[in-house]
């Protein structure tokens, strides 16, 4: 059976129009009429039950013969550029989110930021740039957000105008409708690489050096704890993807996400996810029971994508209690200020823990903090890598092992710098040869730099 098998409504047939011979895709609204109207058209004659049980190659080739059949009954002249974006214009509405389908089979953007109808950014390479795609108005928009957020049984309406979706290829959905959104509904998709990131491209992309790769695949294989800190957008998952490579595949992995991001590619891995309250304000499921829970599930390890409240209580003492080699996010500027991030969040459920017992949980439990910045070229780099050295009086010590120091701004615009060790050699030395984990002495060599 095909999409063809209806016919047409004589009502449904438009008069011949002229709509010139040059393209104006972007610069009338014209051609959104006609798209729109040619939508609506071709939803009336399609059998939607036929539509869900075709498989995408077939399905897409039905739409294209079934749109050129209707544009040849419009009457409607349209150059050989125009016609054509005009069928794929409306099989993405069809089959796939609409404007937003060329964007996202573009590997080039890793963010797509919508702020209207008529403002759609992407962010290439680290910058921000405006694109030429524009939807026809605020509703066509929203029937696109409602299309990303039914897919995973969520919903956005006045009662409930925020809502974290993800699509199917695990790319990061946040939308915002009015009356929260005074400019009408806002769009952002956080996007992840199909073919996750591996070490071996940070290093190429030279946001850290060979010598450090190989010391923190050392201190995954060697089931430390550890803390990755970092900005918004600055690589916080990408970089914990990267380590969680390193875990060994008869581990047993447990990943704790209000949003599922992380592409873990071992064989035994659980993943949770929260669930937000209805619309009645009940069945929330927050990160904090989810890690509760995971004790119980009999985990080798413990990932959480980011603390961000009371769970950082539990998550601390399940490292604390045999749950070595978990680690998580958090957002902060300094590794030390991801220290007082922690301490902060566990206050947030109004727990009466003394500042410095809740300190020595920190340091008995985070053995290492690694910090990622985007620069201002946009490049992502590790800027330090830190070890917990443990407590004097009521303070937790660090002390900064490798690090990233900014020299200067090239004429234009990248960020000028090398990467170094400060000489000093970790305390977690010890434990790395314990799981026979050998590490070059030059990796701690201070005399060495690299750009």
């Amino acid at each position: 059976m095909s999409l063809r098998d209806r016919k047409p409504d004589p009502r449904s047939v438009s008069k011949p129009v002229d709509f010139g011979t040059e393209s104006r895709l972007s610069a009338t609204p014209e051609y959104y009429q006609l798209k729109a109207k040619l939508h609506g058209q071709l939803l009336g004659r399609i059998d939607l039950e036929v539509l869900g049980n075709m498989a995408p190659e077939r399905l897409r080739e039905e739409l294209g013969t079934l749109v050129e059949k209707l544009l040849s009954e419009s009457g409607v002249a349209l150059n050989a550029t125009d016609h054509a974006k005009m069928i794929q214009d409306i099989q993405n509405e069809v089959m796939g989110l609409g404007p937003l389908e060329p964007l996202l089979a573009d590997a080039s953007v890793s963010d797509i930021l919508v702020n209207g109808p008529g403002k759609v950014y992407v962010e290439r390479h680290g910058r921000i740039e405006l694109t030429d795609v524009v939807f026809s108005d605020a509703n066509h928009l929203m029937k696109i957000i409602d299309k990303i957020v039914s897919r995973i049984g969520r919903r956005i309406d006045e009662s409930s105008p925020m809502v974290d979706a993800r699509l199917p290829d695990g790319s990061r959905v946040n939308a915002i409708i009015p009356p929260l959104a005074l400019d009408g509904p806002l769009l952002s998709i956080r996007r992840f690489a199909v073919v996750p990131l591996r070490l071996e491209d940070l290093v190429l992309n030279k946001s850290l050096t060979p010598e450090l790769g190989q010391l923190l695949v050392g201190m995954v294989r060697a089931k430390m704890n550890i803390l990755i800190s970092g900005g918004t957008g600055s690589g916080k998952t990408t970089l914990l993807n990267v380590l969680s490579a390193a875990i060994p595949a008869n581990e047993r992995i447990v990943t704790i996400e209000d949003a599922a991001e992380l592409q873990l590619q071992q064989p035994h891995v659980v993943r949770l996810e929260t669930r937000p309250a209805n619309i009645e304000g009940k069945g929330e499921v927050n990160q904090r029971a989810l890690v509760r829970n995971s004790l119980r599930m009999r985990p080798d390890r413990i990932i959480v994508g980011e603390v961000r409240g009371v769970e950082v209580v539990d998550m601390l003492q399940a490292m604390n209690t045999g749950h070595e080699g978990s680690m998580t996010t958090v957002h902060a500027n300094s590794p030390r200020d991801s220290l007082t991030r922690l301490e902060n969040m566990a206050g947030m459920g109004g727990m009466t823990i003394p500042p410095k017992a809740m300190r020595q949980q920190i340091s008995s439990a985070i053995m290492a903090v690694i910090q990622i910045s985007r620069l201002t070229d946009g490049r992502r780099k590790l800027i330090s890598l830190q070890e917990i050295a443990g407590m004097e009086g009521d303070i937790i010590t660090m002390q900064e092992i490798y690090g990233f120091t900014q020299t200067g701004v090239a004429a234009d615009g990248t960020v000028l710098g090398h990467f170094g060790a400060t000489g000093v050699r970790p305390r977690f030395m010890g434990r790395l040869r314990a799981y026979g984990i050998s590490v070059a002495d030059e990796t701690f060599d201070q005399s060495r730099t690299y750009e």
